[in-house]
């Protein structure tokens, strides 16, 4: 996992250009189609398994803390998730921050999932870090959504994060100070950050389809996932000594490759396979 605490390190320093390595700590899954597409005017790709059930989907919204991050960067994580799964994925992305600010995320999410789903009969949303939290806010929105897989989901964004799980943890990256420079780029100016648009803790989460998460146990940002289980009674996988979506080392670490069969095994009956 040195990889992406390297990655983790370069991203919490400033570097942006990180975005062009992010993906190679992902290995190349084999016997996938990618074809990129306009979901409804958001930029978005396909991610095909040979043989996979075409009417059964996942849309997959990335992180990269609204401010990176791309369907470059994520397309090969999601692509294991697509094999393991036997479906089609579509990996979407979103307007960036600070240029574009709440609500252009999540419009575009939404708009990725309508799209999808006018294209399958049953739809699923998966999401990693902010892309987590947005898939959360999505399925509030749209009743349709078969079931929610998330990966280390950042939901939180009242600036005080008080999550004990910043407190003598490990993760020496995403601190709370780093965490609220985020969320001044994501939030317009004025808005509070526990309006329950932008931050689902303080909304009315009962009518969330069923939902698995899974977070390293070495994240700061595990607060997060363990707090959305207790609200809403959701599957909780927290992996000893991980980083923050240790995922992306699918196909160069066994235990990114057991979380990603465990969400596939999880989501398939869900999808109604």
């Amino acid at each position: 996992m040195n990889a992406i605490k390297d990655m983790y390190a370069r991203w919490a320093a400033g570097d942006m250009g990180v975005d062009d390595q992010w993906g190679d700590v992902t290995a190349e899954p084999r016997g996938l189609d990618y074809a990129e597409v306009s979901a409804g005017g958001v930029p978005a790709m396909w991610l095909s398994p040979h043989g996979a059930d075409q009417d059964r989907v996942i849309v997959a919204l990335h992180g990269g803390g609204f401010v990176g991050g791309s369907l470059y960067t994520h397309r090969k994580m999601y692509g294991h998730l697509a094999k393991a799964a036997g479906v089609r994925v579509l990996l979407a992305t979103y307007r960036l921050a600070p240029a574009y600010r709440f609500p252009a995320q999540v419009e575009d999410a939404v708009t990725a999932y309508r799209w999808a789903a006018g294209h399958a009969d049953t739809v699923a949303l998966a999401g990693d870090s902010s892309g987590g939290g947005l898939a959360v806010q999505v399925a509030r929105r749209e009743p349709g959504v078969a079931a929610l897989l998330l990966m280390s989901p950042w939901i939180d964004m009242d600036p005080a994060q008080t999550a004990t799980s910043y407190d003598g943890n490990s993760d020496p990256f995403f601190t709370r100070t780093m965490v609220r420079g985020l969320i001044a780029q994501y939030l317009p100016a004025g808005m509070s950050g526990t309006a329950p648009e932008v931050n689902a803790f303080h909304a009315d989460l009962s009518k969330l389809p069923p939902v698995y998460v899974q977070c390293g146990g070495d994240e700061s940002g595990r607060g997060d996932s363990e707090r959305l289980a207790q609200q809403t009674g959701a599957r909780l996988d927290v992996f000893d000594g991980q980083p923050h979506t240790f995922q992306m080392a699918a196909g160069r670490a066994p235990v990114a490759d057991e979380a990603i069969g465990r969400m596939a095994a999880w989501v398939r009956p869900r999808l109604g396979l």
